[in-house]
């Protein structure tokens, strides 16, 4: 597509069709996102209340995302993440029908937010497994940093303010968008190489399907790497941090703040802009200091912009630091992602990637409700523990982290000028190893 092309100069024409239908899932999503915690509002004002429908929009990870790891490893991917965010259609449309009929209550919306999650855990996981089929491993930081860049401008500048303003005239208007976006997205998804989405299902020269590796060499694979180990026990903890946090964030925008429901998608595209600065610096950022230094000092940017929310009252400066704490976390997640896509093999990609974001977000629920009830205390002091949790877990991980930069390397004789139409590109088909006895 040319709109594409542009942005993904150099990663090749597969990896473009990917982020176009992504592009669109992220438009639908982030209507989504914005519009649910609004309608919620005028259903309660309870901050545990609000608390717990976030907390529910995780929940599906720790349901499904196994599940559905296991699944995108053993199908093909497109076929998946259509499916998927058709089942989002259907529960967007579900939802915009019960607000019409007046028959929406706060109890409905966790069921409908809970279903919508589960399309969630295969459409993004099925993201993740089908990016190192497009393009090289020396590729996977500036792709990744492509894709967290488009999510930022899609969902911060353009889904939350349009989903602020339809909510404001009328509270089912942005859910009837949110599913126009996610049917867009299901027929741009299936233009994606159909060899790139069922690149896991072959492994042999001459096409015949691979032996598939049982769930428990997968789950030996994460266990015995004590790299990886030790990452997704940090990235856990981290994630449980920052969802304690911000579960009640739109009680603080509303109240502490005093915004107008109709500003709430503006605030949040002002946050956005650090997210923004840090998904497209992060990639040069990686390739000038290397993936250990800048994955460190992003954390510790992401608790201290935490910190700053939880430390002020006045609504120019929380926003600020917000959007450090933004900047941090965007900076953060594009080596890490790049990381996990780098040391696991393709062939269990979707099975591995599913436990790990079962195990990182599987506390994220609870810590979202606690977050909650501690807000009815002050909604700004989620925000000074999960941002003091955070600086102290970077600070306790130094060595695991500056330790990054060892993992997942790229072989020095690959060919960085490999693969510009989007044909497979996995370099590692078999299980691979890491370097034992150098990360703390």
């Amino acid at each position: 597509m040319s709109t594409a092309a542009p942005a993904t100069s150099g990663l090749g024409a597969g990896f473009a069709r990917l982020w176009s239908a992504a592009i669109a899932s992220n438009l639908a999503d982030g209507i989504g996102r914005t519009a649910v915690p609004l309608i919620a509002t005028t259903l309660t004002r309870d901050p545990a209340l609000i608390a717990g429908l976030t907390a529910v929009t995780f929940l599906p990870w720790l349901l499904f995302g196994i599940p559905a790891g296991m699944l995108l490893d053993r199908v093909d991917r497109r076929v998946a993440m259509a499916v998927a965010n058709g089942l989002r259609f259907a529960v967007a449309a579900l939802v915009a029908v019960l607000i019409a009929a007046d028959a929406l209550t706060i109890w409905s919306l966790y069921a409908c937010v809970l279903a919508f999650g589960l399309g969630e855990t295969v459409f993004d996981n099925a993201t993740t497994t089908v990016t190192p089929s497009l393009v090289a491993r020396s590729r996977l930081d500036r792709a990744n940093g492509r894709m967290q860049s488009a999510e930022i401008v899609v969902q911060n500048f353009i889904a939350t303010p349009i989903a602020g303003f339809l909510f404001a005239a009328a509270i089912a208007l942005p859910l009837w968008l949110t599913g126009a976006g996610f049917l867009i997205s299901v027929l741009l998804v299936l233009t994606i190489p159909v060899a790139a989405a069922r690149a896991h299902l072959f492994g042999s020269e001459d096409g015949e399907a691979a032996p598939r590796p049982r769930m428990g060499a997968v789950v030996r694979f994460l266990w015995d790497d004590r790299f990886l180990r030790k990452m997704i026990v940090l990235t856990s903890s981290t994630a449980s941090a920052l969802a304690f946090a911000q579960g009640s964030v739109v009680l603080l925008l509303l109240q502490t703040y005093a915004l107008p429901p109709s500003l709430v998608g503006v605030v949040t595209a002002v946050i956005g802009v650090g997210a923004l600065a840090g998904a497209l610096i992060a990639s040069g950022l990686v390739a000038r200091f290397g993936r250990g230094r800048v994955m460190y000092a992003a954390m510790l940017v992401g608790g201290v912009g935490l910190l700053g929310v939880g430390l002020t009252g006045n609504v120019v400066a929380g926003i600020l630091a917000y959007a450090l704490g933004a900047f941090g976390v965007a900076v953060w997640n594009v080596p890490w992602g790049a990381l996990r896509q780098a040391i696991v093999p393709g062939a269990i990609l979707g099975r591995a990637m599913g436990i790990v974001r079962t195990i990182g977000w599987g506390l994220t629920p609870l810590a979202t409700v606690l977050g909650g009830f501690v807000a009815r205390i002050d909604l700004r002091l989620p925000f000074l523990i999960g941002g003091v949790v955070v600086v102290v877990l970077a600070l306790i991980a130094t060595r695991l982290l500056l330790s990054a930069g060892r993992y997942g390397q790229a072989p020095t004789d690959e060919n960085p000028d490999e693969n510009p139409d989007g044909n497979i590109s996995n370099p590692s088909p078999e299980v691979q190893t890491i370097p034992e006895g150098t990360a703390s």
